[in-house]
């Protein structure tokens, strides 16, 4: 099987879980409905970005919402990327999480943002994620009936390096929940997603939150897919959208064999080693 069909929910951040829970049920319908094999949210979903909020909205890894995004994948026979939340570890600490569920509601992978989105840009956008939140420690690859494929959160995207070693590992695909802002999406966010997708020759999925201009933090949005050659091959506007898009692995497969970056590399010279725990 070469081919899947992504569906990518640029949602409004909803706190309400009676409300979420509904939306999310009403999302994996329209996902089904439209013959998509995964389902997508965006990076932070059920949290408004804001470092005071994090703690509030934290919960343990098998609570309530994750339970909700489990009891959705194995209703409706859907892999779910169940974008970011605030997760709680059992030594207080707070991280930006990202699950993925496979059809029969098993959690098959979980990652941590590794690099904490801490920037002031003259005249823009600042934030510190780190007076809040934990860094991950990671490289996050995972087997799927489709292909192998690696999840990472927002400003990982900034860092080669870690595309890089899931690439190595194999993955093809790469989902990516994000929410960029008014400062750094104009600026980067198509460039980023089409740079490290050509690098590494595999499909980037961004998925972002709907834009609300009243918000603390106002969200870019535009959730995009990029190809192996570097293509972008579907991106929204602002609005709240559920887009469903068919990609081909079999391009990871071409890019890789008619341009073998990933063979020429000369670890004679140089070497990108993970650290393994």
């Amino acid at each position: 099987m070469t081919t899947l069909r992504i569906a990518q929910a640029q949602m409004p951040v909803c706190t309400d879980r009676k409300k979420l829970t509904q939306a999310l049920e009403t999302l994996a319908q329209q996902a089904v409905e439209g013959n998509a094999d995964l389902l997508a949210l965006p990076e932070m979903f059920c949290c408004p970005y804001d470092v005071d909020c994090f703690p509030v909205f934290a919960e343990e890894e098998g609570g309530p919402l994750w339970q909700t995004c489990s009891d959705l994948s194995r209703s409706f026979g859907i892999y779910l990327s169940a974008g970011t939340m605030p997760e709680r570890a059992s030594d207080g600490k707070i991280y930006n999480t990202a699950y993925v569920f496979d059809r029969n509601g098993r959690q098959i992978a979980r990652h941590r943002k590794m690099h904490l989105f801490d920037i002031r840009v003259k005249n823009g956008q600042h934030f510190q994620e780190s007076a809040v939140l934990s860094a991950g420690n990671d490289v996050t690859v995972f087997e799927t009936e489709f292909c192998a494929m690696g999840l990472a959160v927002c400003y990982d995207i900034r860092f080669p390096e870690l595309f890089r070693l899931m690439a190595a590992r194999g993955a093809k695909i790469v989902l990516v929940p994000a929410s960029f802002n008014m400062t750094t999406g104009p600026m980067h966010w198509e460039l980023l997603f089409r740079s490290q997708a050509v690098f590494n020759q595999m499909f980037l999925i961004g998925t972002a939150p709907a834009r609300d201009a009243d918000s603390s933090y106002v969200s870019w949005s535009h959730s995009i897919i990029t190809d192996p050659w570097g293509n972008t091959i579907s991106q929204t506007e602002d609005k709240e959208e559920l887009r469903i898009t068919e990609i081909d692995l079999a391009l990871c497969d071409e890019a890789r064999e008619q341009i073998p970056v990933l063979r020429h590399l000369r670890d004679d010279v140089y070497s990108l080693k993970e650290r393994r725990r």
